[in-house]
């Protein structure tokens, strides 16, 4: 077998399984007598490990992607792989840019962490691929994303929280539990999170202006260009082929999506987004639970780059959050 693992740092947070184990869970997907030929890490992920998997028989290569061991997951983070399984159904309305799910193992009998082999999707990485268009070609790009997010965010759902649970009643509910978790998960790896606990004071003194949010819809947690695929060869402009790790999926207020957070970072090509998107609720209590996501964003971001070994990152996170609570204060 041509196994091309990342080579990492033994004390880095991603792991790559072995060959023996890639060899094992194809076995138990393809059936005993299976070959694999080749297995590439792909490097695009910060999470999940992700591998190219090529097995002797099969028309087209498969996605091999193996979550974190349990041991390794934060709480605010915790079982994302099942999370996204369960949100299969919820997303029919972008089945055809999804993957599909080939098997998924939840039982560690194979390997000690969650894996799941899906279909390979055609197409590039929008990141690397984008670029080779002039920017006058952006604005389709955005304005499909603008589609898709919107499809996403029209699905209803029973309850607030992660769509693989817990589930919460009320929006308040889901959304400072989450501020609470967060924290705990910062105290767990010695970083201060006096900042996430004030702001949790806050959406629990201030919980009726996040409860007048009484629909679940379903959000995707990280859709945004580094999840999507795009054509290879599409002459007229960029084309979206794909879209995949929809392991951040949860029944929420599509307004505390991180794609509408991106999709309003910058003045630029990305304004596109709301022409097909729609626009957003600008009164003041809109205004003020976007406060209380963008913290939330910005926790979750300090647990990532400290994941990544980026303390530069983790520093600045402190200072944008001073300014949110500013804001909310």
């Amino acid at each position: 077998m041509d196994f091309r693992p990342i080579e990492r740092d033994a004390q880095a947070f991603q792991q790559s399984v072995t060959a023996d184990e890639i060899h094992a869970i194809c076995r138990r997907v393809f059936g005993s007598e299976a070959r694999v030929v080749s297995a590439v890490e792909l490097g695009a992920g910060m999470y999940n490990n992700t591998y190219r998997v090529t097995v002797a028989g099969q028309e087209r290569p498969v996605i091999l992607r193996a979550a974190p061991g349990p041991e390794k997951q934060f709480r605010s983070e915790w079982e994302l792989m099942r999370n996204e399984y369960a949100s299969v159904p919820y997303l029919a309305a972008i089945a055809p840019l999804m993957p599909r799910v080939i098997a998924a193992d939840w039982s560690h009998e194979v390997i000690g962490r969650d894996w799941m082999v899906q279909s390979f999707l055609d197409g590039v990485p929008a990141p690397e691929h984008l670029r080779d268009y002039p920017r006058t070609a952006w604005p389709a790009f955005f304005r499909q994303m603008g589609t898709i997010a919107r499809a996403v965010h029209a699905v209803t759902g029973p309850h607030f929280g992660p769509v693989n649970g817990p589930s919460y009643a009320t929006w308040s509910q889901a959304v400072i539990t989450s501020l609470r978790d967060i924290a705990a998960d910062l105290d767990s790896v010695g970083l201060d999170a006096a900042d996430m606990r004030k702001v949790a004071a806050v959406a629990e003194h201030e919980r009726a202006v996040l409860d007048e949010i009484t629909e679940p819809r379903l959000t995707s947690g990280d859709f945004w260009t580094t999840n999507v695929m795009i054509a290879k060869s599409a002459p007229e402009g960029p084309v979206i082929t794909g879209v995949v790790d929809m392991d951040r999926t949860a029944w929420a207020d599509p307004a505390a999506d991180w794609t509408i957070r991106m999709a309003l970072a910058k003045a630029d090509e990305r304004e596109s987004f709301w022409e097909s998107y729609g626009p957003l609720d600008r009164s003041d209590a809109a205004r003020w639970r976007s406060r209380i996501y963008e913290a939330r964003h910005l926790g979750a971001l300090r647990l990532e780059r400290h994941r990544l070994s980026n303390p530069g990152g983790v520093e600045e996170s402190y200072s944008a959050m001073s300014a949110v609570l500013a804001d909310l204060t």
